[in-house]
């Protein structure tokens, strides 16, 4: 009797504190040891569920193996580190996998099983929905956050580099050097001094100079 190979999909999103994958890889591990499953792939991802094959690279190559029939059972941690792109896209991707004669099984949601396909359907809708709802509150969550940094005054993102160089650049151009002379002189690209000499133009840079 052949023995079952089996492939592990695993994910962590950039904004999900505290999740890890290392105890996820070891639970997932111990029980498809306990199935005598044959672990043949290891597929992980650190992108937000809410992006598609696009995105994360190892899920759309897990999609790609799965086509060329390189496991025979798909087994995640849970619906919501699987996809949360809602009802629909989660569900396709699981009949994507069942239509290329691919098993798939969550280890904390055992009643999402192909092997019983009625309720698997039906409470892979409700999981994908309920994911779903929760990626739009992290969401939420994340807007408030930044208008509240905003309204105290704060600046987000990266340092803008024209306060920086804005002071050389005027000195630059008043001694008339060229775009292309001031770009060697400070190192800047092409680019980046016509972008700033434009902004230099600009009455209230120019009131502040």
């Amino acid at each position: 009797m052949n023995k079952t190979v089996c492939a592990l999909y695993l994910r962590v999103s950039t904004t999900d504190k505290g999740q890890d994958t290392d105890n996820q890889l070891l639970q997932l591990q111990e029980f498809c040891d306990r199935q005598g499953w044959q672990i043949a792939n290891i597929y992980l991802d650190r992108e937000s569920g809410r992006k598609g094959k696009r995105e994360r690279g190892d899920f759309s190559r897990m999609f790609e193996d799965a086509g060329k029939r390189k496991f025979d059972v798909l087994v995640f941690w849970s619906l919501d580190r699987f996809s949360r792109e809602g009802i629909r896209k989660t569900i396709a991707y699981l009949q994507q996998l069942s239509n290329l004669d691919c098993r798939f099984k969550s280890y904390t949601e055992p009643l999402l099983d192909t092997e019983n396909e009625l309720v698997a359907h039906i409470v892979a809708g409700v999981l994908a929905y309920l994911a779903q709802q929760e990626a739009i509150r992290i969401s939420e969550r994340t807007k408030a956050g930044l208008q509240r940094v905003r309204s105290q005054g704060k600046v987000l993102g990266r340092p803008d580099g024209f306060e920086r160089w804005k002071g050389q650049l005027a000195e630059l151009q008043a001694a008339g050097y060229s775009q292309g002379r001031i770009a060697r002189e400070t190192g800047l690209s092409y680019n980046t001094v016509k972008s700033y000499l434009v902004r230099l133009e600009l009455p209230h840079y120019s009131a502040q100079s």
